[in-house]
């Protein structure tokens, strides 16, 4: 029997050249975005047609942060695409006792397909990415979460089709999520207003960034420190947990700096009536978010929670084969 070798790490010629990584999600640019979160939703109605489109390949899967929906989603994606992920936590690699992560990088450019990393620190990835040969996929860090973006927009496409002059309104700390979020407004070209309280705002720098790409699409970033104004006539109201991993000891503080900012019932009736909740998950429920509001029928959560399945599926397809378009696989 033959076993079928692993996609290559570099294309052959006459084969479309691959986005080599993905650490944020101004690496897709515009087009690219559309194209990722094309074939998402053509993953989700035709899985069938993406089963086994790279068989051989091998996804290692690194774990510097406990996951959930990362963890279970980027594995189906693997499996569902024919690879074998391979999950690796701290403990299990020579990181851990002092190796490189340049020397980390290329031994796994020599096992594996593409290489996907949940950690602390936005440089990590950027240094894996510069010594790889292979697709490094940024699972999260402290600074952005470029996977989950691409969830939250394939749901508001799902909900509102084109998003042209929507607007979308994030209560809540401005995260790593709400970095990845004002990045595909950005790119994609509708309003989003972050309501933070003060001290809490986005990292000044990644805002100016998405304010500077948003002028050439039509998109719009605000931010503001009143979550009433921010939610006024909104199509969707996003939120996250106040306080993350690494920053359990400022609990108490937060709770108290974001107490005007719980997406209630109260809140989401001063959105559009047709607007619809987020939240990237795991919820803190009573604290951000009420369980009215989670388990209501404005919740999109768990259509937006299954989403990055199809999402990462379509992404970890189009960084190794470059087939932005699906052309080489099956169905329509």
């Amino acid at each position: 029997m033959t076993v079928p070798a692993a996609p290559p790490s570099e294309p052959t010629a006459g084969e479309p050249d691959p986005t080599r990584h993905f650490l944020t999600v101004d690496d897709l640019g515009a087009e690219g975005l559309r194209q990722v979160l094309a074939l998402s939703h053509r993953a989700k109605r035709d899985p069938a047609s993406f089963r086994g489109a790279l068989p051989g390949g091998r996804v290692g899967m690194i774990f510097d942060k406990p996951s959930t929906r990362t963890r279970v989603s980027l594995e189906a994606a693997a499996w569902g695409l024919g690879m074998l992920p391979i999950v690796l936590r701290p403990d299990e690699l020579q990181l851990g006792r002092g190796e490189t992560i340049a020397d980390t990088a290329r031994v796994l450019s020599r096992y594996l397909s593409a290489l996907t990393i949940r950690t602390f620190a936005q440089a990590t990835v950027e240094e894996l990415a510069a010594h790889s040969t292979i697709p490094i996929v940024n699972a999260l860090t402290d600074e952005h979460h470029p996977c989950q973006a691409l969830a939250d927009v394939m749901t508001l496409e799902e909900e509102f089709g084109s998003l042209a002059g929507s607007r979308i309104a994030y209560v809540g700390d401005g995260d790593n999520v709400c970095h990845s979020l004002a990045q595909a407004a950005a790119l994609y070209g509708f309003r989003f207003i972050i309501a933070a309280p003060p001290g809490y705002e986005p990292d000044p720098a990644i805002l100016a960034e998405a304010r500077r790409v948003a002028v050439e699409t039509g998109g719009e970033i605000v931010v503001t420190n009143d979550p009433l104004a921010a939610v006024e006539g909104v199509d969707a109201v996003y939120t996250d947990v106040w306080t993350s991993m690494g920053r359990e000891t400022e609990q108490a503080a937060r709770r108290e700096s974001f107490a005007a900012f719980v997406v209630d019932a109260a809140l989401m009736a001063r959105a559009a009536r047709h607007a619809i909740c987020l939240h990237c998950l795991p919820a803190h429920r009573g604290e951000e978010v009420t369980n009215a509001v989670i388990d209501g029928g404005q919740s999109r959560v768990w259509d937006q929670a299954e989403n990055r399945l199809h999402t990462e599926l379509a992404l970890i397809y189009t960084l190794i084969t470059g087939d932005a378009a699906g052309d080489l696989v099956g169905g329509s």
